[in-house]
């Protein structure tokens, strides 16, 4: 029998540049889908400019059928903000793609016992995409377009205490806005206000407040934000786990 080790060990070099926090929620996909007897392998994760524009060409210009309708530059893929996952057999070497497979025998299918854990990560699932259905595609968008990433928009960067060491390129990331709040000589709530969007805030949703207790608005220097900012806020506590007292 697989082991989470295992099973963890099979994706990670996949999970490499992805956004923390679409890392973080991937790596509690993988565990909680585990938990539910549904081990993953994730199989597609950051994907370069010049791979994406490969993909486009498949079943137009190139052999094979048409997988994508986006270009380079045009997938959130191209941004580390979506992954693309796959069933792992038993024997840790062979995936499927069988949406209707039930190999935990729970009277569930297990791809869609997948989807549904990873919208409760905060994921959106390429099957509800109205133009071309993308079954093994989930995806966080932070409120952005590929076109706002284009022109160098950023998507939120959490900065908290972690339960396990940061990557280099979470190091990095924390450096530079470190270094920007320095130079400012301000608090971090200016940071906070970079990841806002320019829309009007609001106070935190009720929702929000059901889900982590008005404790967690109380602490906040600045109790309002973009229902964006909500929503990344929330994505980020129920990846570490954050449970209201």
């Amino acid at each position: 029998m697989l082991t989470l080790a295992q099973i963890r060990a099979a994706s990670a070099k996949r999970l490499e540049g992805l956004h923390p926090i679409v890392r973080r929620a991937t790596e509690e996909l993988i565990s909680r889908s585990f938990a539910a007897g549904v081990p993953i392998v994730i199989v597609q994760g950051l994907r370069s400019i010049e791979y994406q524009n490969e993909l486009y060409a498949q079943g137009r210009t190139a052999p094979g059928a048409i997988v994508t309708n986006a270009k380079g530059g045009y997938s959130f893929h191209n941004f580390g903000l979506a992954i693309d996952f796959a069933l792992l057999m038993p024997n840790g070497k062979g995936i499927s793609w069988d949406t209707y497979r039930n190999g935990d025998n729970d009277g569930r299918r297990d791809w869609m016992e997948v989807v549904m854990i990873g919208k409760s990560l905060g994921f959106e699932w390429g099957g509800d995409f109205k133009t071309i259905m993308d079954m093994p595609h989930l995806q966080m968008t932070f409120g952005l377009t590929t076109a706002q990433l284009r022109a160098g928009a950023k998507p939120p960067i959490p900065i908290t205490e972690e339960d396990q060491p940061m990557t280099k390129e979470e190091k990095q990331e924390f450096e530079v806005l470190r270094k920007k709040v320095e130079e400012q000589s301000q608090s971090l709530d200016v940071l906070m206000l970079k990841v806002k969007d320019l829309e009007s805030r609001i106070p935190a949703p009720r929702w929000f407040v059901k889900e982590f207790g008005e404790g967690v608005v109380e602490k906040m220097s600045d109790p309002s934000g973009t229902l964006d900012f909500w929503r990344s806020l929330a994505v980020s506590l129920r990846v570490q786990g954050y449970k209201s007292k």
